[in-house]
């Protein structure tokens, strides 16, 4: 596994970064933020309360989306999120939890095909319920908990598109 003080490194193996708090996120989520093509897909697993929002929440102010806007999905399953018009980059931030889903099928009728459609960032906590409908390029995000504060946050791109992501 590679591991840099930033968390930037060029490699297709997992990066690890461990951050202290949440406030370092922020230098984190602004590196990656640059890095990820137009339409990115990113994986989000750690248990409950491991920071799968807050990591979002950082993402979308690096996007220039106002965090506080920014929820967690659990009951309405969705949200979509416009980011301040740019080019390069995605028009729309995706955030989804799909911790409630029970199979494929309810994923369709969700509406995540339209969600999803055209540049965004499609952020999605609880992959494990969708696997058979993951996108084979994207970047995997493992969140583990270190500490109160402390988490380690281990990227793994999947897929050609995401590895300029590191």
């Amino acid at each position: 596994m590679t591991s840099t003080p930033d968390g930037i490194a060029s490699a297709t193996a997992p990066v690890a970064v461990t951050v202290a708090d949440e406030r370092a996120l922020i230098p984190l989520a602004t590196r990656l933020a640059a890095a990820l093509p137009d339409r990115a897909f990113i994986a989000l697993e750690g248990d409950l309360g491991a920071g799968k929002t807050t990591f979002v929440k950082a993402m979308a102010a690096a996007m220039g989306v106002d965090p506080t806007t920014v929820v967690s999905p659990t009951f309405g399953l969705i949200h979509v999120h416009a980011v301040p018009e740019r080019e390069p980059g995605p028009h729309r931030l995706v955030h989804a939890d799909f911790y409630r889903l029970t199979s494929r099928a309810e994923l369709a009728e969700t509406g995540w095909d339209d969600a999803t459609c055209g540049r965004c960032w499609s952020f999605v906590e609880w992959p494990q319920r969708i696997a058979g409908a993951l996108p084979a390029d994207r970047l995997d995000v493992t969140i583990r908990i270190d500490s109160e504060t402390g988490r380690t946050f281990t990227f793994t791109p999947r897929g050609g598109l995401h590895l300029a992501a590191w």
